[in-house]
C-alpha cells in the first residue's frame, strides 16, 4: 500500500468513528429527553392523566332528576311525575343481535328495521326509546338481555288533565318547562340530575361485578301556588258552558284576591290536554307541519296574559278614579244625556240612543252613559288623563309570574286630540290585557295599593330543609282609600241599581261593571262581552272577570257576561268568604 493510501485509510477510520459518535450522542439525547418527558408525566401529570385513564375505562349513565310537584294552595296536586324508563343498547356488549332487535321490537311497537340500524351503530350507546310505561320496561329488563340497558327517568303528569292547561303548562322530551308556571319556576322544579360511573374495558364491554360510582339525583323542589282546585272547577264549568251556549270563539275567567294580586283561577276556554299537548283540539287532518304548529302555538297562548283587547265601559272604573283624583268631578255633579255628544267633527252616540237625560255622576256610572264619561274625560284631560293611568300602572305590565304578558297598545300622547280623548275615556281606541284590565281595578277598590298578580306563593326543598316565600312588594298608594271606597259604593249601586243587576248574588253585596267592544274592523258584527265583580262591597277580598269573545246571538256584556259572575260566585262566595 502506497503512503497516501494508508493517510486515507486512517481517515476513513476517524470519519466512521465520528459519525458513532455522533449517532450515540443523538441518541442519548433523545432518551434523555424521552426520560424527562415520562418522568414529567408520571410525577407531575400523574393526576391528570389518572383521571383520564379512569375516563376511558368509564361509562357513565345520568339518573334523572324527579322534577318539583305543583300543588294548589290547599295541598292538593296539580302537577306529579309517574316513573317511566329510557330503553337504550350499548353495540359493544350485545350478544345476540337478532334476539335484543325481534324483543325490543314487539315490546315496543317499533319497526324492527329501525331498531337493526341502531344495534348494529358502533357507538357507545344508542337509546331506542323515552318515557316507556313502567309495566313494558319491567317486562324488558326480565328478558336480561345482554347490550340492552333500562333506566329510570320519570314523566310529568297533570293530575286533572286540561285544567289550567295555559297556566300551569308543561314540559318537553327532556322534562324541561315550555310553557307557564313550569317555564316561570324551572330553576325550583326542575332538581338536579344524578349519575352512575360503570367500569368498562378498554373495548367498551362492562366489567361484570365491577366496582360502581354512584351519584344519587336530588329531586326538584315542590312549588305551592295560589291556585285554588274548587275555584278552578266551578269557573272552568262556567267557562265551557258559555263557550257551548254562546258559541263564542273564546272565554275568559280570571279570579283573584284584589287585596294581594293572589290568583286563584284562570281560565282560558277552550283549554287542551296537558297529558297530551301536543295534539291539536279539533284534529290535524290535513295540515302541513308548519300549520299544525301556528295552530299548536296558539292553543297553548294564554289569552288572558298575552292578548289585548278593547276593554269597553269597563274601563269607566278607571277614568272614574282618575276623575275624583284630579278633582274633577263629584258623584252629585250633574249632567245631562240626549244620547249623544258631539266632538269636533263626530258625533259619538250612546248606547241608550234616546239618552239618558238628567243624571247625577253617580247615575252615570249605573247608566254607563257614553256622553257623560266624555265630557268627564274632557274634563280630565289629555296630561291629566296619562298622567293617572301611569299612576295606576295602564301603561305599563303587571309583572305577573308567567311568561308572555302583552304590553298596552295605547295613542302616543302627542296624538290624542279631543275625539281620541273622548273615546279613550269610555274604553276605546286602545287595547290592553285582560290581566292588566283586573289588575288595575283591584288597586282602585282594594283601598288604592298597587298589586301584583301571582301565582307563586311557596317553593319548598324535597327534603324539606329549605324553603323559599316569594315577595310580590308592599305596593304603593295609587288613589285615595276614601276615593276608592266611593268607588267600591258606586259599583255596588251598578248591581243594584243599574245596568250589571245580573251579577247580583243572595246573600253578597256585589259591585260591578259590564262592558262591550265591537272588534276591529267596526261594523264587521264581532263582539267582546265582559263584566268585573267584586265581594264584598265594603272590603272585596275577591275580583272576578268574565271576558266572553266573538258570542253570537246577545253580546252585551250586561247580558251575558254579568249572570256568569253571578253564577260563579253563587259557588265560590260561600267557600271564600266562610268565616
Amino acid at each position: 500500500m502506497s503512503f497516501w493510501g494508508d493517510i486515507m485509510l486512517v481517515g476513513h477510520k476517524t470519519y466512521q468513528r465520528q459519525n458513532l459518535l455522533l449517532v450515540f450522542f443523538v441518541f442519548s439525547l433523545i432518551l434523555i429527553m424521552m426520560m424527562a418527558r415520562l418522568g414529567y408525566l408520571m410525577i407531575y401529570r400523574a393526576d391528570y392523566y389518572g383521571v383520564m385513564a379512569k375516563e376511558l375505562h368509564e361509562r357513565e349513565r345520568a339518573i334523572k332528576a324527579e322534577r318539583g310537584k305543583i300543588l294548589d294552595r290547599n295541598g292538593n296536586l296539580l302537577a306529579g311525575n309517574v316513573s317511566v324508563s329510557t330503553i337504550s343498547v350499548i353495540h359493544s356488549q350485545i350478544e345476540d343481535p337478532e334476539k335484543v332487535i325481534s324483543i325490543l321490537s314487539s315490546e315496543l311497537g317499533i319497526e324492527a328495521d329501525i331498531i337493526r340500524k341502531k344495534v348494529e351503530k358502533v357507538s357507545s350507546r344508542e337509546k331506542i326509546k323515552s318515557n316507556v310505561e313502567k309495566e313494558i320496561s319491567d317486562k324488558i329488563r326480565s328478558y336480561r338481555l345482554a347490550g340492552v340497558t333500562v333506566d329510570e327517568d320519570y314523566k310529568r303528569y297533570y293530575e286533572y288533565g286540561s285544567l289550567a292547561s295555559k297556566v300551569l303548562g308543561f314540559t318537553g322530551g327532556d322534562n324541561q318547562g315550555i310553557i307557564g308556571l313550569e317555564v316561570s319556576y324551572e330553576k325550583y322544579l326542575k332538581g338536579i340530575d344524578g349519575s352512575i360511573l360503570t367500569m368498562t374495558t378498554a373495548g367498551g364491554t362492562e366489567i361484570k361485578n365491577g366496582a360502581e360510582d354512584r351519584v344519587e339525583p336530588v329531586a326538584g323542589w315542590t312549588l305551592t301556588t295560589s291556585l285554588d282546585l274548587n275555584v278552578m272547577k266551578y269557573a272552568n264549568q262556567v267557562a265551557y258552558t258559555l263557550l257551548e251556549q254562546k258559541q263564542a270563539k273564546t272565554v275568559e275567567i280570571l279570579i283573584m284576591n284584589p287585596q294581594n294580586g293572589e290568583i286563584y283561577a284562570m281560565v282560558n276556554a277552550p283549554e287542551f290536554d296537558l297529558n297530551n299537548p301536543y295534539e291539536l283540539n279539533g284534529g290535524s287532518d290535513g295540515l302541513s307541519e308548519k300549520e299544525k304548529m301556528e295552530r299548536l302555538n296558539n292553543q297553548w297562548r294564554n289569552l288572558a296574559v298575552s292578548d289585548t283587547y278593547e276593554p269597553g265601559s269597563t274601563f269607566k272604573v278607571i277614568t272614574t278614579a282618575a276623575a275624583l283624583e284630579k278633582g274633577v268631578v263629584t258623584m252629585n255633579d250633574n249632567f245631562s244625556c240626549p244620547g249623544y255628544k258631539i266632538v269636533e267633527d263626530r258625533r259619538i252616540r250612546c248606547h241608550k240612543t234616546t239618552g239618558h237625560g238628567a243624571q247625577t255622576f253617580l247615575q252615570a256610572i249605573g247608566n254607563s252613559c257614553n256622553p257623560v264619561f266624555m265630557e268627564v274625560g274632557a274634563r280630565v284631560g289629555v296630561d291629566g288623563m296619562f298622567e293617572e293611568m301611569k299612576r295606576f300602572g295602564v301603561l305599563a305590565k303587571t309583572g305577573i309570574d308567567v311568561p308572555g304578558e302583552a304590553g298596552t297598545i295605547m295613542h302616543k300622547k302627542e296624538n290624542v286630540g279631543a275625539v281620541e280623548l273622548a273615546t279613550m275615556s269610555f274604553g276605546q281606541s286602545f287595547q290592553l290585557s285582560p290581566i292588566r284590565m283586573l289588575t288595575t281595578v283591584s288597586s282602585i277598590i282594594n283601598g288604592g295599593k298597587s298589586i301584583t298578580p301571582h301565582f307563586g306563593v311557596t317553593a319548598e326543598s324535597s327534603d324539606g330543609t329549605a324553603m323559599k316565600k316569594f315577595s310580590y312588594g308592599d305596593g304603593s298608594t295609587i288613589l285615595s282609600e276614601e276615593k276608592s271606597k266611593q268607588i267600591c259604593e258606586a259599583l255596588g249601586k251598578v248591581v243594584t241599581d243599574g245596568g250589571g243587576k245580573k251579577a247580583a248574588v243572595d246573600g253578597y253585596v256585589v259591585g260591578a261593571k259590564t262592558g262591550t267592544s265591537q272588534k276591529l274592523p267596526r261594523g264587521n258584527g264581532k263582539y267582546i262581552a265582559s263584566c268585573i265583580g267584586f265581594a264584598p262591597v265594603d272590603h272585596p277580598e275577591v275580583i272576578a272577570m268574565v271576558r266572553i269573545d266573538e258570542p253570537q246571538g246577545l253580546y252585551y256584556g250586561g247580558t251575558i257576561a254579568a249572570p256568569a259572575i253571578s253564577s260563579i260566585y253563587t259557588n265560590i262566595l260561600p267557600y271564600l268568604l266562610e268565616d
